[in-house]
């Protein structure tokens, strides 16, 4: 006889919420052995390549320093504390905020302190926040265009196999995975915006907030072009999960029963092959929100990834550093979110 059943949480409650937990808590950790690895990356690896502490200090105070000058920098920056202490200073400003002696004057980074540009004499944080809504702007649009062309594409040439639209679809899928987004980018520019007038020229950008209709407008093309290039992926991904799944045994179960033909591909083939779609959507993602060089470069668009491209040529390294710790930060979250999506996709999930 079974036992009384439980009026408080639904018996799979507790499970999920153990999942969310422990997925939380991995993410957490992931986070800070990234930060390990960045920190080791820009401030130990010169080290082990001969660098000294006054050597590390010349990128804050200019060329034409003195040696004087350069071993108070060093001084006031910490590079002659230990590795671990630095690391913990460092560690410690994202949360905190941090004060930077400059010898004349106290400059102050409020928490969260990715770093401090000792060139523009500013935060990197701000200078983050302002670019953020441009990158943000144009993943979300693009991801949107390419989730939905891409798997639709992917399914109707999976169910019509062999057919002149799966061949079709095919080769243009081949042709966008392998222009490179600077050759489509530029040729839509000069066909699209400077020919035709259809749509906006690099450099617009009106925020989303003031004029939307404007944004989207100013933003189709970059969109168009960028999803062009994971459409083609996701289209290719989808077809051969698709053909995978509907040769499973529960499919010709479903159809067996006289299921309707949507119904067995929709409900039962496409949610089958969605696992490996939500992986590499969140790796997309999470890599344009950290920064869509490449576009922003080619569109003139001030987001994130030019501001990437513009610290590196002034080897500006508390802008880098910043930037790479942001771009993580996505990266991990977006992976999060597929972990937790699992569980919504296949239920087996939840109490594993």
């Amino acid at each position: 006889m079974a036992g009384p059943v439980s009026r408080g949480r639904p018996p799979d409650a507790l499970p999920v919420l153990t999942y969310v937990i422990r997925r939380l808590i991995a993410a957490a950790m992931l986070l800070i052995v990234v930060s390990m690895i960045v920190f080791t990356i820009f401030y130990v690896f010169p080290r082990w390549a001969g660098a000294t502490p006054e050597t590390l200090a010349t990128r804050y105070v200019g060329r034409t320093a003195t040696a004087e000058t350069v071993h108070l920098a060093a001084q006031r920056l910490g590079f002659y504390d230990p590795i671990w202490v630095q690391y913990w200073n460092w560690f410690k400003a994202i949360f905190v905020g941090s004060t930077y002696d400059m010898g004349t004057s106290i400059e102050h980074c409020p928490a969260p302190c990715l770093g401090y540009s000792f060139q523009s004499k500013t935060p990197v944080w701000p200078d983050l926040l302002d670019r953020a809504p441009v990158t943000f702007s144009l993943a979300a649009g693009a991801s949107i265009i390419w989730l939905l062309f891409g798997v639709t594409v992917g399914v109707v040439s999976a169910v019509r196999k062999g057919s002149l639209f799966d061949r079709a679809a095919m080769t243009v899928a081949l042709a966008g995975i392998s222009l490179p987004i600077y050759f489509t980018g530029l040729v839509s520019l000069a066909v699209f915006s400077y020919a035709l007038g259809w749509t906006a020229p690099g450099g617009s950008y009106t925020p989303l907030t003031t004029n939307p209709a404007q944004w989207a407008y100013s933003l189709l093309l970059p969109w168009i072009t960028l999803s062009f290039l994971f459409s083609a992926t996701y289209a290719r991904f989808t077809r051969a999960g698709m053909l995978e799944t509907m040769n499973e045994d529960y499919i010709r179960t479903a159809r067996a029963k006289g299921l309707p033909s949507r119904t067995v591909t929709l409900k039962h083939g496409l949610r089958g092959a969605l696992t490996p779609i939500v992986t590499v959507f969140g790796l997309d993602l999470g890599l344009l929100l950290g920064g869509a060089v490449l576009t922003e470069k080619t569109f003139s668009l001030n987001g994130l990834g030019k501001y990437t491209v513009d610290a590196i040529g002034n080897q500006d390294l508390p802008r880098i550093l910043g930037v790479t710790l942001l771009a993580a930060f996505f990266i991990v979250f977006s992976n999060l979110v597929v972990d937790l999506l699992y569980a919504v996709i296949d239920p087996r999930v939840r109490t594993a």
